[in-house]
Parts: C-alpha cells; structure tokens; sequence
C-alpha cells in the first residue's frame, strides 16, 4: 500500500501558526511564521507529496483574505496543495479550486457540507472534492454518499479507526497527525504516477545511461540536458522530482536538493528510438549552476528572427510594463499611465475595447490586429497595476478547458 507524507499549515491571520488544536486559540495580533516561507521549506522536503492547509479564518473577509494566502502558498509549493476550514458553501469550493488547489475538503460534521457534497463533486469532478469524517461509524452512515461523490476521505489518527476504514473503502484516507504536523494519504499513488515505458524497454548507453532532455512545462523552453541511470529513472517516476545520475560526481543526483531548484514532473517521454527521455518539469528558481534559468544561454549563431511563441511574447511584453512601473522612464506612456492611475488605466481598456467592436466591422481584418494589440497591451498594464501575472491568466483558463 502507498503512504504519501503531506506536511500541513496551520493558516491564521496570514500566518503559519502552532498546530491544529493551538491554532483554534490563536488571536490576531499573535505572532507565526510567513505561511510563504513555510511553503518553501515544505517544497524542499524530499519526502512531501503535497500539502494540507488548514485555514482557521473566522469571518467571511478574513476567510478571503485567506484565500489570497493559499493562492499564493500554491504558487510557491509546486507541489499539489489540499485546503480545508471555513467551507460554507459552493463558491468557497470554485475560489480554492480557482486559487490553484487539487483538492478541498468539507467538513463532514456540518449538515451543510454533506448538503452540498454531490453538487460541488458534479460540478467540479469528484477527484478533487474530500470530506472530513471524524470516526468510522460517521462513514458507514454517510458512506453510499461518501463513495459516490467524494475522491478522499480525511479524518483525524486513531489506529483503530483508520483500520477499519481501510478495509471498507479503495477511497484514498488521509488521515493527521497533528502531534508530527503532517497528513499520511493511503491508497494512494505518488504525484509522479506510475509509467508506461520501464527502463528496460529503453535503448541503453554503453554506461549504463539515457540522456534527458529538460524543458518547461509551460513555455517549451529547453532547460539542461542531464543523464538518468535505472534508480535515477525509477526515483523520478515515483517521487515526481527530478532524478538523474550525476557523471561527475559518479552519484545519484536529486535536482535541487543542495540549491532548493527541484524541478517537479508534468510529463516523462521517450522518443521514437526509445534512446532519449523528454521530461516537462515545473522548475523552481534556475536550472542552471550558474543561475541562469536555462543552461542554453550561450549563442554560436543566431539569425535574426520575430518569437513566434504566443506565451513568450506576450511574457516578454509584460515583463517591460513590469520594469517600468518599477524603474520610471522619462516621457514613457506606460509611465504616464501608472502615474493616472487606476482609473485611468480602466477607460483606456473601455476605449481600445470599442475600438475592436468598430475594426471588427471592417473588412479589413488588419485594422482588428492593431486593435486587439492596443487591448492586450492596455490589459497587462492593468495586471501589472493588479500584481497578476501571465501564469495566474493561462492557469485559470487552462482549468475552464
């Protein structure tokens, strides 16, 4: 049976506090840890699979307030992040799915949560919907509902208990343990997954390696070429981090584990001749040594050439709005804007959206293309405005697919 370790934050106020029970008494104005920091710790854990967060909000704005927190704890962990607290209805479900998590959990002891299970699994799929019970009798008598609408049953550690549950339901059970701070998940398959191809279906190197092509996931960027070995290729597949053999140091190499720059899994491929893996990785921090996001920084030759890549372009146009409301530039527009302000910036977007209303009715399609430019131009000068970035807009969507 696979045991997955989930470390837990305790979320209250903005901060990372004490455990379970201690955060139930928390005040504002008590001191915690950043709840970001914390994260990051927990990314850097070899064996975290994800991670659980707790919020202890006790009203509706502090509850949003939260959600912001866990926005953001997802943005820095990689790692698939659980949220649980303070669930009253169906739209907290959609803001901490939107907000980036892979599951949340409701509260089983509340009439409500068990209301709304079916809608929320219907809605959003059941994989990414759990459901607190606080004891084994609770599941057999909520248990048709459990097992038709919910994806993981969560409950707190009592040997006993989690024995008999186990032997009742496939579901996956996690199950806290406050005292250590962290969740155990059973019946359950590390982030990595299993894989289709084995290393002995691959084409082998006289030294016993096959090189590993690295790009980012989200951009197709080529990060560094490394070398996997059979455990190295076997340690990837099942913790979902990066693994390769290191030939310099004739060792087993985990990404990041010295540097804190893992590199987490989205797709493992093998090309046609079975001889090179392709690994999409979500890449924390540089993948270079020299801390260069892409060891391919060096150019032999380039021709001159327009990016044709949608994401990096419109990645690249954000990043000198971003630059010049950081560093002002006498007699810059974008400047001039940002000095308006925000409502300045709102009537340019109602001015360039008109604009397209009226070039969509040309025939011309050239006059829309100048058009829709001065709108996407005017939008990321409102996200730069906002602090949203390209990444929060292409998740969201990816999420409506």
């Amino acid at each position: 049976m696979d045991t997955l370790n989930i470390p837990c934050i305790y979320l209250k106020q903005g901060k990372a506090v004490g455990d379970f029970f201690a955060a139930l008494g928390v005040d504002e104005g008590q001191t915690g840890e950043d709840p970001i920091r914390v994260a990051e710790k927990i990314r850097d854990r070899e064996d975290a699979s994800a991670l659980m967060v707790f919020d202890f909000s006790d009203d509706d704005a502090s509850h949003e307030a939260a959600i912001g927190n866990i926005r953001d704890i997802v943005r820095t962990a990689v790692l698939p992040v659980y949220a649980a607290g303070n669930i009253q209805r169906p739209e907290d479900v959609k803001k901490l799915l939107y907000a980036g998590c892979s599951r949340v959990v409701l509260n089983f002891s509340k009439d409500s949560n068990r209301d709304m299970l079916e809608e929320v699994s219907k809605r959003f799929g059941r994989q990414k919907i759990g459901v607190y019970i606080s004891d084994y009798k609770s599941y057999m008598i909520d248990r048709e509902l459990i097992e038709s609408y919910a994806g993981l049953i969560f409950m707190n550690e009592d040997e006993d208990e989690q024995e008999k549950l186990l032997s009742e339901t496939e579901l996956p059970v996690m199950i806290h343990i406050n005292s250590a701070g962290i969740c155990r998940e059973y019946n359950s398959r590390p982030e990595g997954g299993s894989a289709e191809v084995s290393w002995s279906d691959l084409k082998i190197g006289p030294d016993g390696l096959v090189p590993c092509v690295v790009q980012d996931y989200r951009t197709g960027e080529v990060l560094m070429l490394a070398y996997m070995n059979e455990e190295a290729f076997r340690r990837t597949i099942e913790t979902g981090r990066m693994t390769y053999w290191s030939r310099s140091r004739q060792e087993i190499w985990v990404k990041g584990l010295t540097s804190g720059h893992f590199q987490f899994v989205k797709a493992l491929s093998v090309d046609c001749d079975n001889d090179t893996l392709l690994a999409k990785v979500a890449q924390v921090g540089a993948a270079c040594h020299t801390g260069n996001y892409s060891c391919f920084y060096r150019d032999i030759l380039k021709k001159e050439y327009e990016e044709a890549n949608p994401q990096k372009v419109l990645e690249q146009v954000y990043q000198v709005i971003a630059d010049r409301k950081a560093n002002p530039k006498e007699g810059s527009y974008t400047n001039y804007l940002f000095d308006k302000g925000l409502d300045k910036i709102l009537k340019k977007l109602g001015e360039e959206s008109t604009e397209i209303v009226i070039a969509a009715k040309n025939p011309d399609p050239t006059e829309s293309v100048y058009e829709i430019s001065d709108f996407l131009y005017h939008c990321m000068v409102l996200m730069v405005q906002k602090g949203l970035t390209w990444d929060d807009i292409t998740q969201e969507l990816a999420r409506r697919e």
